[in-house]
């Protein structure tokens, strides 16, 4: 088996040395291509008008001044084209991607990039919290990753499906299961605007976040982690809404 594995957090990040870990339990055959600077937030975009820089930094690690998306299509059609590889695995995030974050996280969308590929992919991210901020526990993923990946292939990734793995912010001992669980919802009343001035008195901004505290849905990404179990979630590359495309074509049939 050859493993390529990628992340949002730059190639200098904690947690991509873990996802390499995990990686290496199955096999010696890894090849690490993440991006030179952090690209989180960055979604599944692609570098179009700039061009793209290769660095290898070791043997089989290399540093792309690009996106994650860059980085998967760069491994696949360029470094790795004579033999591309068998599984990708993009993280280990540091933070959860549930929710609306997936539609943000570049970690989803290095693995929703070798879906596209043909390629099974993963997505691996590690939630912490107020007193893991600046050390998550990527024990736990690097514990608890390897079996659940084993159960993933054994089972058989489906073409056109990307899985988003979440470990919640808990040691490898306190991890009370594995749920499979649909994407949630937040209340995104908690976003907001942070206004502030630099030393010029200019207004600049961060987009922010109140600290509320909401219910999470039965069955979703967000229980599970509040639960303290692993959420596996199967995310699909067609987003298509059949419902309401059905609904669609009544509604314009013969106009």
């Amino acid at each position: 088996m050859r493993i390529l594995v990628t992340n949002d957090d730059g190639i200098h990040a904690p947690g991509l040395d873990s996802c390499a870990a995990i990686a290496r339990t199955f096999t010696d055959d890894v090849w690490v291509v993440a991006p030179e600077f952090d690209q989180s937030g960055v979604a599944h975009s692609l570098s179009l008008s700039d061009p793209l820089r290769l660095r290898q930094v070791e043997e089989r690690r290399y540093a792309v001044k690009g996106t994650p998306t860059d980085c998967v299509i760069m491994a696949v059609r360029h470094l790795l084209i004579d033999n591309p590889p068998d599984l990708v695995l993009s993280g280990v995030n540091r933070g959860q991607n549930i929710a609306e974050d997936v539609s943000y996280s570049g970690t989803v969308a290095g693995a929703i990039e070798g879906t596209i590929l043909g390629i099974p992919s993963i997505a691996l991210s590690q939630a912490f919290g107020m007193r893991t901020r600046e050390n998550p526990n990527f024990v736990t993923a690097e514990t608890h990753a390897p079996r659940i990946i084993q159960m993933l292939l054994d089972e058989g990734i489906p073409p056109g499906i990307v899985m988003n793995v979440n470990f919640p912010d808990r040691a490898p001992e306190e991890i009370t299961g594995i749920a499979a669980t649909a994407q949630g919802k937040r209340d995104q009343r908690l976003m907001r605007i942070d206004e502030r001035r630099d030393g010029r008195n200019n207004p600049y901004y961060w987009i922010a976040f109140e600290r509320r505290i909401y219910e999470t849905s039965p069955g979703t990404d967000l229980r599970a982690l509040d639960e303290g179990r692993i959420s596996v979630t199967p995310l699909r590359l067609d987003q298509t809404d059949e419902p309401w495309m059905t609904r669609l074509a009544l509604l314009f049939d013969g106009k």
